[in-house]
């Protein structure tokens, strides 16, 4: 092979990460140091990928199928590359396929398996694995009556959509109409589609790189907010912190099924969802996903520019001879076949968002993704990596003072034990009623603060005055300007850190428990020593 065509993602905004760059410049690096010509098919100005000195020949031109037919026409390149830029070129791969177009790595066919709702949904029986109810819808009517037959909480989302755009969790049938009526419209090309929101589920990403022979597990990261928060927006660890190990091995092997099944050859990412100690796919992406970079540089190989060998014809035991014979040992790290037994590091990747700049955006996590960067924390255990991944991100997690807890009623149950562990570090914890109500009949012992609207001193001001140091705020399903929109606002205005998730922070009670046993002693590693 002496020519090949990698197409990258196009634009970026909120919503598509520059991960994908990465992916493509570490393709052209693998490609150059084998001698075969790269050429490159994207037009972001801010990218290294369109850097006149990365790949042998530039089209600065929009990732679309008229532009690229124009440049295989004029450079006849052995092959493509459709897998390093996101989503937005795996949409071309039966378009390309059916012109005669040679594509590298994963078949156009298995992408449109992957792809399709319907074909997917028919992978998944045939392999016997679970999957979340789930339906479609062309009308109002029609998309009433599938949720109702699903079962409230669901998540509703329009077809064809990058970034989970316009995705939400519905909560009852007068939300729904709501939605239906302001967020999307719905016809008989562009249904929308409907799946049972599993609450109280934790959400895990898996990287893996497969050759058509071999599949090897890149990481197993477990979502440190809910199932139902977009994965480019959910804090992760390597290895998880909270699954047993035979949850992940059983994850570990789903993945490996899926992707032999589809002939899977370079990346893919798998979404699954764990709730009660039972799996559930919710999706696959055969292409290279937004947490390449950060399970690389964990791991410590860099699956991109393997994926990119291994499409030219390369096979894995050839590259990484060494990760199949600690497999064979059976000392293999059981959150990835790449990292040794003995190498017990955490990672923890967290999300930069850029709510400043958009001073009316409500900063609640949710299905669509909102981040615009991301940071990694590395440690000994789960809770000081978090800690430090939290300190990259902007925000310094307090050792002591007050800490405001206020939940939707769903969430109260779940955080009596997140409460008395503030309380056991000599936190004084302030809630606005109905959550203090709870908390008082649990015999805690916390303090009540006003709501905005119920009068001042309130919370806000509390906030304002710099007497919080941290804030547990969970979103009640309803969109309004409420009295939470105004306190998580003020969070962002005045710099406190805040999560918006039961499981974020019980994950910011352990970063601040295990900083504190630490002695307030951060070791700091280089990459390269890992």
């Amino acid at each position: 092979m002496k020519k090949v065509l990698i197409l990258g993602s196009g634009p970026n905004r909120i919503g598509q990460g520059i991960e994908f760059d990465y992916a493509c410049v570490h393709a052209v690096f693998a490609l150059k140091e084998e001698g075969i010509k790269t050429i490159m098919i994207n037009c972001n100005p801010e990218t290294v990928s369109t850097d006149y000195d990365t790949a042998d020949v530039l089209y600065f031109e929009p990732v679309v199928l008229e532009n690229v037919l124009e440049v295989i026409r004029r450079e006849k390149p052995d092959g493509v590359f459709l897998q390093f830029g996101g989503q937005t070129p795996l949409k071309l791969s039966l378009h390309l396929k059916r012109l005669g177009i040679n594509i590298l790595g994963t078949p156009p066919e298995s992408i449109d398996m992957a792809e399709d709702r319907e074909l997917f949904r028919q992978l998944i029986g045939k392999l016997g694995l679970k999957q979340p109810q789930s339906g479609t819808a062309r009308t109002k009517e029609e998309a009433i009556e599938v949720a109702e037959e699903i079962g409230y909480p669901v998540l509703v989302r329009p077809s064809y959509v990058l970034g989970g755009r316009a995705m939400r969790i519905i909560y009852d049938g007068e939300e729904l109409l709501q939605y239906l009526e302001e967020a999307v419209s719905v016809s008989y090309q562009r249904p929308i589609l409907i799946d049972k929101y599993l609450s109280d589920s934790v959400e895990v990403d898996v990287d893996a790189i497969g050759d058509g022979e071999d599949y090897l597990i890149g990481a197993v990261m477990e979502h440190i907010e809910e199932a139902g928060v977009h994965s480019g927006d959910s804090a992760a660890s390597i290895p998880p912190y909270t699954l047993p190990l035979e949850v992940v091995e059983e994850i570990k092997r789903q993945s490996r099924l899926i992707a032999k099944e589809l002939r899977v050859k370079g990346l893919v990412n798998f979404q699954f969802a764990v709730k009660e100690g039972e799996v559930y796919v919710l999706e696959v992406n055969p292409r290279a996903s937004r947490t390449v970079p950060f399970v690389s540089k964990t791991i410590g190989y860099p699956l991109a520019k393997l994926s990119a060998l291994v499409g030219v014809g390369k096979s894995l035991r050839e590259l990484v001879p060494e990760v199949f014979e600690r497999i064979q040992k059976g000392s293999a790290h059981f959150a990835s076949d790449f990292m040794p037994a003995d190498k017990r590091i955490y990672s923890v990747k967290e999300v930069v968002f850029p709510w400043n700049r958009f001073p009316e955006e409500d900063p609640v996590l949710g299905p669509e993704m909102r981040s615009t960067g991301e940071v990694m924390g590395v440690a000994e255990c789960f809770g000081l990596a978090y800690y430090k991944a939290q300190l990259a991100a902007g925000n310094r997690l307090p050792l002591k003072g007050k800490v405001f807890i206020s939940v939707a009623d769903r969430d109260k149950p779940k955080i009596v034990q997140l409460v008395r562990g503030f309380l056991e570090l000599s936190f004084e914890v302030y809630c606005t009623s109905g959550t203090y109500r709870f908390l008082k009949e649990a015999g805690l012992e916390v303090k009540h603060v006003l709501k905005v609207s119920e009068g001042r001193p309130n919370i806000v001001d509390m906030v304002k005055n710099q007497e919080i140091g941290l804030i547990i705020n969970t979103p009640t399903g309803r969109k309004e300007r409420s009295d939470a929109y105004q306190i998580r606002r003020s969070a962002v205005q005045y710099g406190i850190p805040y999560t918006t998730t039961v499981r974020g922070g019980y994950a910011m009670l352990e970063a601040i428990k295990s900083y504190i046993e630490h002695g307030g002693r951060i070791k700091v590693y280089a990459l390269q020593d890992l």
